[in-house]
């Protein structure tokens, strides 16, 4: 159990506060909320699976809202759920220790991901993947990215549709 000070979790709260700003703008809230959930020695496994509860939240409600406006396929949908279980059942089984290592190099990855990521076009074009190929990758890929890490995902998805 992490002892944490008032002033520690005067922090935390304000880093939660901003952090569920973004996702109301742009996704990736979880990219202030980890590191700050690991700098208050939080062991690695926990944070994740807090930084997830947290966010669970914003994508059930964003998931609902598209569902109820008839924008969003269900099969991708069930796809990512696949893949979400198994990328869970996957950080689980690893050892704290790798996942202290891994995370720095996870959070890196993602902060390279969006310098380098395209720019989203005013303009409609033609779908690269069919429905069923999407699914079987690009959203298998993202619920197992989901279930073993999740920051970025929010910022990660809408290039995918796109």
């Amino acid at each position: 159990m992490v002892d944490l000070s008032l002033l520690i979790q005067s922090i935390l709260v304000a880093v939660a506060f901003f952090a569920g700003l973004i996702p109301s703008i742009a996704g990736s809230g979880g990219i202030l909320t980890l590191p700050a959930l690991l700098w208050v020695g939080l062991s690695p496994l926990t944070a994740l699976a807090t930084n997830k509860a947290q966010s669970t939240v914003g994508t059930l409600s964003s998931t609902w809202n598209f569902f109820r406006r008839g924008h969003l396929e269900v099969k991708p949908l069930m796809v990512s759920i696949i893949g979400s279980i198994a990328g869970t059942l996957t950080v689980q089984s690893v050892d704290g220790a790798t996942l202290s290592r891994l995370i720095p190099f996870l959070l890196l990855g993602i902060a390279v991901y969006f310098l380098m990521s395209p720019k989203v076009k005013q303009t409609d074009s033609a779908p690269i993947l069919g429905l069923n190929a999407f699914a079987c990758t690009a959203a298998l890929a993202m619920g197992f990215y989901g279930g073993f890490f999740g920051p970025g995902m929010g910022s990660i998805m809408p290039f995918l549709f796109l």
